[in-house]
């Protein structure tokens, strides 16, 4: 496994590397026409998360000073609320910008410093038990990530596919 030059990424790291994992998990076996349906109109279509999820990881990008922009920031941005309006992207290419930008914000995650993690970032929304510092942006980033893969593996057993399998994809390299 490779080292962090923080240890407090200690945590994060193997969690960021397994939510890797899980996404390609989660989704294996959904059709590009399942992916787009909604469960008795209440809950969002498997695109619109993993589209956030997506949208995730280019502003963990962001957030570590990196260039790469969200090619899809304008459905997603903020954890904006599903709209049936929109021409959503294929599930095929958030697969590949996914694919694109988590290798770029791993290699990133390994060479933060203690320092870089401790610099204030303001998320805009007074959280009074939380200090706004990049390191527990990246926590909270982590977070919604998880909620995301939990409701995507939800809603495979709502598509009436079998549940999220944990195998590992030995020819992750990251």
């Amino acid at each position: 496994m490779d080292t962090p030059k923080s240890q407090r990424l200690d945590i994060i790291i193997p969690a960021y590397r397994m939510h890797t994992q899980s996404f390609k998990n989660a989704l294996n076996g959904i059709s590009e026409e399942s992916a787009l349906r909604r469960i008795d109109n209440l809950t969002n279509h498997v695109v619109w998360m993993t589209g956030n999820l997506v949208s995730c990881r280019y502003w963990l990008a962001e957030l570590l000073g990196m260039e790469e922009k969200d090619p899809n920031g304008e459905y997603f941005k903020e954890g904006r609320a599903l709209d049936e309006n929109l021409p959503y992207p294929s599930l095929g290419e958030l697969k590949k910008n996914f694919a694109e930008i988590s290798p770029k914000v791993y290699q990133k995650l390994l060479e933060i410093t203690d320092e870089q993690l401790e610099k204030p970032y303001t998320f805009g929304m007074n959280i009074p038990f939380m200090k706004e510092n990049v390191l527990n942006m990246i926590g909270m980033c982590v977070g919604r990530e998880d909620y995301l893969l939990g409701q995507i593996g939800l809603m495979r057993k709502m598509l009436g596919l079998m549940g999220m399998s944990y195998d590992l994809d030995e020819t992750l390299t990251y």
